[in-house]
């Protein structure tokens, strides 16, 4: 289970996260009863807490250039997992609208994916649906990958059924009757 939170792009930032989706140590989120990751069974809080938070991916997103310059810092927090680079925001904020591949977002990835090295997390890009493009930012270190929504991909199958169905040949004799 996780949580991904948008436009991180402060340490300060960061650490509220933290301590809303984490329980103590890491953060400060309230204190549960018994929950599905518990099977709803009552255990002692310590475990509890330790387990949630064991249970629990953090993912922050990387949007603006302000979070790409302190993404070192943003990498340094204890209980974040991920650093999400939103590519078609962050394309848009480097002033390159809809240019996922272009060379400053490249770079603001690199940047990202080595403070994700330095710090132990994970690095993940959202956005980027140009296979060429995915392979790529996965070969240097992506492995979170926003591959598409559920809208996208019901339609991608849809569109192909459509396309399917209108390529087979009709009967004209048995058209005219339809």
């Amino acid at each position: 289970q996780g949580i991904v939170i948008p436009h991180v792009s402060t340490v300060e930032q960061a650490r509220a996260v933290v301590d809303f989706c984490r329980f103590t140590p890491l953060g400060r989120r309230s204190i549960p009863g018994s929950l599905p990751q518990t099977r709803f069974m009552p255990l002692p809080v310590t475990e509890t807490v330790a387990l949630i938070n064991s249970e629990t991916l953090v993912v922050a997103m990387i949007e603006t250039v302000e979070g790409r310059d302190n993404v070192d810092a943003i990498a340094a927090v204890p209980g974040i997992d991920v650093l999400l680079v939103g590519c078609t925001d962050m394309a848009a904020e480097l002033g390159v609208p809809g240019q996922l591949g272009h060379a400053s977002v490249k770079s603001a990835l690199d940047t990202v994916f080595a403070a994700c090295r330095r710090h132990g997390k994970a690095a993940g890009v959202g956005g980027v649906y140009d296979e060429a493009l995915m392979a790529e930012y996965i070969g240097k270190g992506a492995r979170l990958i926003l591959s598409g929504s559920d809208l996208a991909f019901l339609m991608t199958g849809a569109r192909s059924r459509s396309t399917m169905l209108r390529s087979i040949p009709l009967d004209e004799k048995l058209a005219a009757v339809a």
